[in-house]
């Protein structure tokens, strides 16, 4: 599996991305798809995630409200809509990907598989 992100760029506070990551190789309909970040000098952390193929929708605190993560199956793409953007959320953002991993294990960035190779978001303040 090939994950490819795209859509990041800078941004003023309070504007919009939209990120977009296409999956070849391997449909995705029943994995689990989730969206990372990762800032200069901290870990990766967890933003959101669909779990499997029921369709829920799961999200990190600190962007709950202000982002939407969805997917399209017949394109193999997921999706991650960034509204009212903060300078916090300046990282770099990465897709990813796992056919297996279990729910508890859904917020790990070790529970995946295969990663995209990250799109840089800047949010000027």
């Amino acid at each position: 599996v090939q994950l490819q992100a795209s859509g990041g760029g800078l941004v003023q506070a309070g504007g919009s991305l939209r990120l977009s990551c296409a999956a070849s190789g391997r449909t995705f309909s029943r994995a689990t798809t989730a969206w990372f970040r990762q800032a200069p000098g901290k870990e990766r952390e967890f933003v959101a995630a669909i779990f499997r193929s029921a369709g829920n929708t799961y999200y990190a605190d600190s962007v709950k409200g202000r982002f939407t993560i969805s997917r399209d199956d017949a394109k193999n793409t997921m999706y991650l809509q960034m509204n009212s953007l903060k300078p916090e959320d300046t990282a770099v953002y990465f897709c990813a990907l796992d056919n297996s991993l279990i729910m508890s294990s859904m917020r790990s960035a070790s529970a995946y598989d295969y990663w995209g190779r990250g799109t840089q978001v800047t949010v000027s303040s």
